[in-house]
């Protein structure tokens, strides 16, 4: 799971904040970097195809298993986009925006991957363990295609980081290869009707059943909008505000993607912590709330003129936050899956609550050029009271495992009070 969190945290900065930075430096306007960088989009959009990944075992590459299969083929697809994307740079544009596109989905697919080989390689209570390990890979995954990539850029050209970026997906490679599939006896159907009912049907049936009504619709209300703060300062509007303030590349790289991840992590200790004391509730409106607020830390560096000190002091708060909120927001969207459905129910919920905040992202350069980075802030901070309003109608309406009590992956028994 170490390797597998490591395969699934390379693509994702490569196709969206680290590619702004070699974007930016190409000379492209702002609204077309926020735009070509939010390829991440396709992690939002992941249970669109969740449903095939977790039924169709692949011809040749099946032999290796149902899970084994996929992610040898993600993996492959990857490290032919990035070599691809190094060979074309955004010089050709058209056919470089394709490849990026290629390879985002990719990632997506193989992240659909190894949250469904977790869940099913091991018993519950060994989840928690195997989801500390994957997190620890895909930090040190962040740290060498944010931090890593950066500090390399400085020193030789991007198509040189990318394609070392590309090496470092063989090691994952092996993982899969030497990786034993899970044994897991999976539900066969008939006809194509009665596959497509079980793997596409089901899954969204089965919320409804669980939770009807108005209940429903708010809860995937709450999960669209409780992280949209957070995600709508990605899309690449960051890589030209820091450059914009007078940050070098190594300095961005040391304070936001070294030091920044390692904060991050203090922040799912923190979150965990709470989540012990006082269940996922209230932890969860926590760092919802934090969330929001970090982000106008950000009007502090507006004419910080490259002060390195103020870049630190305002990453550790958003970070902090950041790490926080993403911890409670996992244990609240594992408490709402049913293990029937694990992989497509969670790739349903994971997908939802990062559209909306992707969506923003993808139209900041055009709000930024219209407004300016100040008013953006406010904006992605006040987005937010959605969610707070949200959160304290569910609270009294919906339980969570023990009323209250940490869940975790399919062991939580969801209930809707009457």
């Amino acid at each position: 799971m170490f390797f597998f969190g490591f395969a699934s945290g390379m693509p994702f900065l490569l196709v969206a904040g680290t590619l702004a930075y070699w974007l930016t430096e190409n000379g492209l306007e702002l609204k077309n970097i926020t735009l070509i960088a939010s390829a991440g989009l396709s992690y939002t959009l992941k249970f669109l195809w969740a449903p095939l990944v977790d039924r169709w075992r692949l011809p040749l590459l099946g032999r290796l298993g149902q899970r084994r299969g996929w992610l040898l083929l993600a993996l492959m697809i990857v490290i032919g986009g990035l070599l691809m994307m190094a060979q074309l740079t955004p010089d050709r544009l058209a056919m470089f925006v394709w490849i990026t596109l290629a390879t985002a989905f990719a990632g997506a697919t193989l992240d659909i991957a190894v949250d469904a080989y977790r869940v099913e390689i091991a018993p519950n209570e060994a989840q928690g363990a195997l989801v500390a390990t994957y997190s620890l890979g895909y930090r040190i995954a962040l740290i060498i295609t944010g931090m890593l990539a950066l500090v390399l850029a400085d020193h030789v050209s991007w198509p040189q980081v990318y394609r070392a970026m590309a090496l470092f997906m063989l090691i994952p490679v092996v993982a899969v290869l030497v990786a034993r599939e899970p044994d897991v006896i999976r539900i066969k159907t008939e006809t194509w009707a009665q596959g497509l009912r079980e793997g596409v049907v089901e899954p969204f049936v089965d919320f409804f059943r669980r939770f009807s009504g108005p209940l429903a619709f708010a809860l995937l209300a709450f999960i669209l909008v409780a992280k949209i703060s957070d995600q709508s300062l990605g899309g690449g509007i960051m890589a030209p505000f820091y450059l914009g303030e007078g940050y070098t590349k190594t300095e961005i790289a040391a304070v936001t993607k070294l030091y920044g991840i390692w904060v991050g992590i203090v922040g799912v200790f923190l979150a965990g912590i709470a989540i012990a004391r006082w269940g996922i509730k209230w932890p969860l409106l926590a760092g919802v709330v934090l969330g929001a607020i970090s982000n106008l830390l950000y009007l502090w560096l507006i004419g910080a003129d490259g002060d390195v000190w103020k870049l630190t002091v305002v990453i550790s708060g958003e970070n902090l936050a950041q790490g926080f909120q993403g911890t409670t927001l996992v244990a609240f969207l594992s408490a709402l899956v049913n293990q029937r459905f694990t992989a497509t129910q969670y790739a349903l919920f994971s997908s939802l609550v990062m559209l909306p905040g992707k969506l923003l992202g993808a139209v900041s350069g055009r709000i930024v050029e219209a407004t300016g980075f100040g008013v953006y802030f406010w904006i992605t901070t006040l987005v937010a009271i959605p969610a707070v309003l949200l959160f304290f109608w569910l609270k009294p309406r919906l339980r969570l495992g023990d009323d209250d009590a940490p869940a975790t992956g399919g062991e939580a028994v969801q209930e809707a009070k009457a």
